[in-house]
Order: structure tokens, then sequence, then C-alpha cells
């Protein structure tokens, strides 16, 4: 099996653009530079360097750890044993194999290409993390071992350092707003499948003079503002690097890709967080457009029981006032509720097959935690299934690869089954599939 075998984890290749390209068409050489030949094209093929051999740990976050938190970049550091590989990650070292002498720079450097990745049991490579080095940190130690760290973000980094000039925007929903941001030539993200997931999104936005984009708006920024104060979904990259945005969240047919569960009859874990508190109660709303329509929403039997407890959004890219009245009802949570926020799991407690499910669970999936609690002299299970907004990789050599989930509550509707004691009755959450 290809890749670098982690212990009782499975297989795994770290890779890193080296700058070089392998096959690329090339003026005045004799071989490279043949007109209409099919080995050496305009384009070409990055070289990747495999350094899994000499990496050390490997530490991956994504997403966010709470539906009420912002999505940043994705990161990703690894340390890499550079005593172990001979000094060929030095940037100083002319003779690495790693050294563009054309150039006169190093092939490992910041704003390259990084890519983390395991082979399931059939030899499919599926990517945990897909994005860009922004920062090599060497540490050179006398008589000991020198390391290098290596810090990477995925392309929110990239969207963060851009800047869009003036824009005077048109009638569109909220997922075609973002695709003419995307589209933009100060922009210029990539397109096809492979760069982008974005679905057309449940709202409208506002297309009057109030709703110009001025020059200067950071393009992450407004994209996020797309999304927190208008759409309300799920805007990150994907493990393989692709842009996804997700509509509203709303009710959801019963589908985990995964169970958690703590009697054996499942996939095992071993942390599980809980939470219930008051921080999780919103029993006052109010939103405003940038054309000043808004609305104000509350519960009153919540506020009676928990106080006033308000969140307030003055800048939503809404404009419609139905939308917005509907956005402000929305953004209601007037009951806390008890629920699991995060679970944790090693490779080394799952089976093979277990392993190759798990490893490419990815933000937007499902998944149900049970847990056992002892009450008096008797046990009883609670079962949830939530929505993930986080993962989290850590990744060592001597020990293994350990995921966390990092959760948020979900209506889940489940299919109506005939005959069924619970299943088999119509009501508010079963439903025709």
């Amino acid at each position: 099996m290809p890749g670098t075998t982690i212990v009782q984890s499975g297989n795994y290749v770290l890779e890193i653009d080296t700058g070089f390209v392998v096959d690329a068409f090339t003026l005045n050489d004799p071989v490279k530079g043949v007109l209409n030949n099919t080995t050496y094209v305009l384009t070409g093929t990055t070289q990747f360097a495999d350094v899994t051999d000499g990496t050390l740990n490997i530490g991956v976050r994504r997403g966010r750890r709470d539906q009420g938190d912002i999505f940043s970049a994705g990161t990703m550091s690894f340390t890499l044993n550079d005593t172990l590989a001979g000094g060929v990650f030095n940037p100083f070292d002319t003779s690495s194999p790693y050294y563009d002498a054309n150039l006169g720079v190093p092939g490992l450097a910041p704003m390259r290409q990084v890519r983390l990745g395991r082979y399931d049991t059939s030899n499919t490579l599926e990517y945990l993390f897909v994005g860009y080095v922004v920062n090599y940190e060497y540490q050179f130690t006398l008589g000991g071992l020198n390391t290098v760290v290596v810090y990477c973000a995925d392309q929110f980094y990239l969207l963060a350092q851009t800047y869009m000039d003036e824009l005077s925007v048109t009638a569109e929903t909220s997922g075609e707003r973002i695709e003419t941001v995307l589209d933009l030539p100060e922009v210029d993200f990539p397109t096809g499948p492979t760069a982008r997931n974005i679905a057309t999104g449940t709202v409208n936005l506002g297309h009057s003079s109030h709703y110009t984009i001025p020059q200067g708006t950071n393009v992450l920024a407004y994209l996020t503002q797309i999304n927190d104060t208008a759409e309300f979904g799920r805007l990150f990259m994907s493990r393989e690097g692709v842009l996804t945005f997700q509509e509203r969240l709303g009710p959801t047919l019963s589908a985990p890709v995964a169970d958690f569960t703590d009697d054996n009859t499942a996939n095992k874990y071993d942390r599980v967080g809980i939470t219930f508190e008051a921080d999780a109660v919103v029993n006052r709303t109010y939103l405003e457009g940038l054309n000043g329509n808004n609305a104000t929403d509350l519960d009153t039997d919540s506020i009676d029981t928990y106080f006033i407890q308000t969140e307030s959004i003055t800048n939503s890219l809404l404009h419609e006032q139905t939308q917005i009245d509907e956005a402000a009802a929305y953004l209601l949570e007037p009951e806390p509720e008890p629920r699991y926020t995060d679970v944790s799991t090693k490779f080394n407690m799952l089976t093979t097959a277990q392993r190759d499910t798990i490893a490419i669970i990815d933000i937007g999936d499902t998944i149900t935690i049970e847990k056992t609690f002892p009450t008096g002299q008797t046990t009883t299970s609670l079962s949830q299934e939530l929505a993930i907004e986080g993962v989290e990789h850590l990744i060592d050599y001597q020990t293994g690869h350990r995921m966390t989930f990092y959760t948020s509550p979900t209506t889940v509707l489940y299919e109506l089954l005939l005959d069924d004691v619970i299943y088999g009755v119509m009501d508010s959450v079963n439903v025709l599939g």
C-alpha cells in the first residue's frame, strides 16, 4: 500500500509543492521545446515532495467550535525532523533536492501548496487538508535535533488578503452573490467543481445604492457578511480544498454518516463534551438591513424565565421586509437544551473500516452520539443526532491519529416507516422520505 504507515491508524502522505514543474514546455529545449508534443505541455504538472517520513507530528483545525462562531481559515501545522532528513529542509542548503537552482530560491518556500492525505483500504487517497504554507519556522539546536515547524492555512487565508474594487450589485440570491464576488477580476477565484461548491441560497440580497460594495472591501469579510447577516448557513473550505457554501440550517431528513457510542455497538470514543448553558438562549432579536428595513422578534415566556438575552445584527444584506422578519424569527433560541458539544476518538480504538469512515467526515455532515448515564441503581442512554461544525486531527507518529468533532443541534426528521410503533406515526418529525 502506498504512503507512510502511522501506528494503528493507516497510511498517510504529506506533500509540499516544490515549485518545480516536471513536464512543462520549454522554449529552445531540443526535447521539451518540440511543438505539439504531448509529454511537455504549457501548463505542466507541479512536482510535490513527500515529506511524510521526516514528519514528527501533524495538527489540523478546520471549521468552528460552535454554531454562533465565525468560520475562519482552516489551519495545519507539522514538525519536520531536519536532522533525520540530512538538512534538506534548510533554506540555505543549495544542494538540497528541493532547492531551485534556476531561480536561486528554496523549493520548500512560503505560499507553496500543501496536501495531507490518507489511503483507505482500497488504496483510494482521501485528502484531509489542502492549503498553502504560510510560514516555515526553523529551530536549529547545537548538538541536538534541528526541526522545522511548518504553518499552513487553506484558501480563506488568500481571500483574507484580497480586496475588491467598488461594485454596484444587482438583485441576487446569497449564493449568486458569492459567485459574483469570486468571479471578479481582482479576486479571480478558481472555477469548477474542484474549486467551488456554492449552494443557490434561500434569501435575496439588496441591490440598491445602500448595498453598493465600497472600494477596498475585504473579500473574506464580505463573504462572511453574506453568510452571517443574511443566509445563516455555512461557508468554509472543505477537507479537499473546495470553497463550500451551504444554505440556512433547517429541518433535515435523518441521515447520520457515523454513530458514536460508549457500549461497543458502533464507533468508540473516549471523550465527549456536554453543555447546558444560559448563553445558548436568544429570546429577543433585532435585525436591520443596510436600507433601514428592520424587524424585532421576541419570546415572552423565555424572557420571563431567562431574562432578556438579545442578538442584534445591524448590517444585514437582506432588504425584503418579509425575509428580514423571517430571519429575526429564525435567530430565536428561547430554551436552553443540554446537548453533546464534541466527541473525540483515537483510531487505535476503531476497526479498519471504521477508520475509513471517520477519517473523511466533514463539516456539514451529521453524526449520532450516544452515552449511557447512571440513574440511581439503573442506567439510561441518551442519543442525539448532531451536525458537524468543526473537525480536528492530531497525528503523532508514536501514538497514532486522534479526531475530534465539534457539533451543533439540528432539527431531525425521520422517514416514515409503516407499521412501526415510533416511526409509523404521522407527526412533525416523521415524514415521507
